[in-house]
């Protein structure tokens, strides 16, 4: 039996997660799993680039933590660990920084637009996050990644970083691909036509996994729309193919070919779409709003995920570690043989 590839992927520890969270990424995980080796994680240390205090860290790596166990990732199938427990990443991301050079960090589309919008802390950490993203995912010798297209830069820059070293040491890394079972990968959009739903913007146009019944229909029927077609077969704006695009993920067949008849026939009310709309949000977000809610009042159990999470990918890692200590020359001796840090 062939070995698995391994995927990796992380989702940053800012903020709650949300409904471009889940059919973006953790609607995938949640596949993936049961078909591949898989190492998920909170990515804690990314989210220093915008100075979070210590309390609220530690609330939103419970917090997520708990969010992607409640939407389906199990701690049996698949490795969920903390970024900041592996101390063999950041290693190997100082020796990555040697290789990687200012000039294409600075062209990342990624850091242009974090600099444009923290321009008062513009710090190391956000030129050299693909580095340290390059690193996530080549301590675990990752093969597969699923990643959006605003990710894709990052991703070809880690394939980049791979050949680097492995045309310096000797061949080693493989080159991640991005990986989504070959189908569209889902962009939910803001309720305020603004752009896509975001963890630490337009909170109000944005539904998270942890919004109560009453909010979520709050913030749908201010969900913004128009007067509605005035002629048969007219084009939908983005913002209510938007609104479609959300009945299609959770309401019936029979009930979106309804609403679609009724649009193009000039007859839509916009009215009933949010009702039902909200209706089928509360009856899919609700289970996964109560369980998330009960792991993260349950410190213990978390405690022992993290910690069984940070054994598994601390192995993984420490593997990667030591190879790539001995291929650059730092092994010097017995100390140098557990993938620790000196």
């Amino acid at each position: 039996m062939s070995p698995k590839e391994i995927v990796v992927s992380g989702i940053r520890s800012t903020g709650k997660l949300h409904l471009g969270n889940y059919f973006g990424a953790i609607r995938n995980y949640v596949r993936m799993q049961q078909s591949h080796e898989c190492f998920f994680f909170v990515a804690d240390v990314h989210s220093l680039t915008t100075h979070p205090e210590a309390t609220s860290m530690q609330e939103n790596v419970f917090r997520i933590l708990s969010e992607c166990i409640a939407a389906g990732l199990d701690p049996d199938q698949a490795t969920l660990f903390v970024q900041s427990d592996l101390p063999q990443t950041l290693e190997l991301y100082a020796y990555l920084n040697m290789i990687a050079y200012k000039g294409e960090l600075e062209k990342t589309a990624s850091f242009k637009e974090k600099a444009r919008n923290q321009p008062d802390n513009v710090n190391a950490g956000l030129l050299t996050y693909p580095v340290l993203m390059a690193a996530d995912i080549l301590i675990h010798r990752g093969a597969l990644v699923p990643v959006g297209k605003d990710q894709e830069q990052h991703l070809e820059m880690t394939r980049n970083l791979a050949v680097r070293f492995n045309h310096k040491y000797g061949d080693f890394f493989p080159e991640p691909r991005a990986f989504n079972f070959g189908e569209p990968l889902v962009k939910i959009g803001s309720l305020d036509g603004s752009g896509k739903m975001s963890k630490s913007e337009n909170a109000l146009s944005t539904i998270f996994l942890s919004d109560p019944d009453d909010q979520i229909l709050k913030k749908v029927k201010k969900a913004m729309t128009d007067e509605g077609p005035q002629k048969p077969g007219t084009p939908m704006p983005p913002y209510i193919q938007n609104l479609f695009q959300l009945l299609e993920l959770f309401s019936e067949k029979t009930v979106v070919a309804a609403f679609r008849e009724d649009y193009d026939q000039c007859r839509i009310r916009y009215g009933d779409l949010k009702q039902q709309l909200a209706r089928d949000m509360t009856a899919f977000i609700g289970p996964i709003r109560e369980k998330a809610a009960a792991l993260q009042a349950d410190r213990p159990f978390l405690n022992r995920i993290m910690k069984q999470g940070a054994e598994k990918a601390g192995s993984s890692a420490g593997a990667t570690i030591r190879e790539v200590r001995r291929r650059i020359g730092f092994n010097y001796g017995p100390g140098d043989q557990d993938g620790s840090v000196r």
